[in-house]
């Protein structure tokens, strides 16, 4: 799904909690539906939760638009055969393409991983279960700021190695503030598996509680340099706005020039912000 001769641009969107997130959802995409990305994406809530919700959406957007669903997959709380009825699903709806993840524990992102009795303990399982169940493109999640449950770099490349030899086709990673990092990680794993593109994960903060909070769960450390450009104007809505959609712009510009394949935006179901950095990329 990354190997386009011009930079793949994609969409993540989180399951809404109730009917009034579900409208503001549905307005997002049919938004970023415009400039027609190569695909989009829906995750489940923390901790696994929203997974139906989540299932739903993703084959709405199957059904109802023109856009190519990305759908997610994780292992939380899951038996092995709760993920072949699922992929069932995801087949039966017309998708196509798979990101398959390990997933956080429930309740505790950071917590000890503990698998369900009868189902996976790695995303390269999961992968390995995907891959013989129909024509799915497998993607995969990648850590430029070392996975919190990881050693070190080393253990991350050969993690996502082993995930690419399973079948993965492509990766995303979480969210990056620091292209140094995700540049690091695509040059290492590019000397063992130079098919293997990585996309990097680019939020535009428009709420600097919000992006602080996500970034402790996810274990993706904020640069001081971003921490500190945030900061002076945390208490202005319209200025926390321009300073992301600034940050996001100049992260975006640096990673596209240095080579990455691809921008994948985590929208958080808001298209304004998004759409200002597409912009200023000129894509």
């Amino acid at each position: 799904m990354l190997t386009s001769p011009t930079p793949s641009i994609s969409f993540e969107f989180f399951p809404p909690k109730d009917d009034a997130g579900e409208a503001l959802l549905w307005d997002a995409i049919r938004r970023l539906e415009s400039v027609r990305p190569a695909f989009v994406s829906v995750t489940y809530g923390a901790g696994g939760s929203n997974q139906d919700r989540t299932v739903r959406v993703t084959e709405r957007i199957a059904r109802e638009t023109t856009l190519t669903p990305l759908a997610h997959l994780t292992c939380v709380g899951a038996s092995v055969a709760a993920l072949r009825q699922v992929v069932g699903l995801y087949a039966a709806s017309g998708v196509r393409n798979i990101l398959a993840l390990r997933g956080d524990p429930p309740g505790n992102p950071g917590g000890e991983w503990v698998a369900h009795p009868e189902g996976l303990n790695h995303a390269t399982d999961l992968v390995e279960l995907i891959r013989p169940l129909g024509s799915f493109t497998i993607g995969v999640a990648a850590f430029p700021d070392v996975h919190p449950a990881s050693p070190d770099l080393d253990h991350d490349v050969e993690v996502l190695v082993r995930k690419a030899d399973a079948g993965a086709s492509f990766a995303i990673t979480q969210m990056v503030f620091d292209a140094e990092t995700y540049l690091r990680l695509r040059d290492r794993v590019a000397g063992r598996r130079p098919d293997l593109p990585i996309s990097p994960g680019l939020m535009p903060v428009t709420n600097f509680k919000q992006v602080a909070r996500m970034s402790q769960l996810m274990g993706t450390p904020l640069p001081p340099a971003v921490v500190s450009r945030l900061e002076t104007v945390a208490d202005d809505p319209v200025a926390t706005r321009e300073v992301g959609v600034q940050i996001a712009t100049e992260l975006a510009q640096r990673m596209l020039t240095e080579g990455a394949p691809g921008l994948h935006f985590i929208t958080m179901n808001r298209s304004t912000a998004t759409l200002d950095v597409h912009r200023n990329l000129d894509l």
